[in-house]
């Protein structure tokens, strides 16, 4: 069964970056859209960016901020985080974006002021 294992996340100050991971137990070579989402407390999970066909995507909120990039040698993908803000604390996660994998554990963003 494929896995996904998101890691990378930390306390960091507002306009500080961080870069995430996310590794995917089997090969995501054949698996075309991948994203990252993320869920704050008391919200619901929303989907940040997206890269699928070499093309990505982003939510307004993050554009210009942040990249996602994959590396399929390596079965994984990434999201480059920079000048982050205190509204980008959350967990945030990787999976397709349609017909979802099991979710992983996530990895913790806190931004502080």
């Amino acid at each position: 069964q494929v896995q996904l294992v998101e890691s990378g996340g930390g306390l960091v100050q507002a306009g500080g970056s961080l870069r995430l991971s996310c590794v995917v137990s089997g090969s995501i070579f054949m698996i075309n859209g991948l994203g990252w989402y993320r869920q704050a407390p008391g919200k619901q999970r929303e989907l940040v960016g997206s890269i699928s066909g070499g093309i990505t995507n982003y939510l307004d909120s993050v554009k210009g901020r942040f990249t996602i990039s994959r590396d399929n040698a390596k079965n994984t993908v990434y999201l480059q985080m920079n000048s982050l803000q205190p509204e980008d604390t959350a967990v945030y996660y990787c999976n397709r974006l349609q017909y979802y994998l099991p979710w992983g554990q996530g990895t913790q963003v806190t931004v502080s002021l």
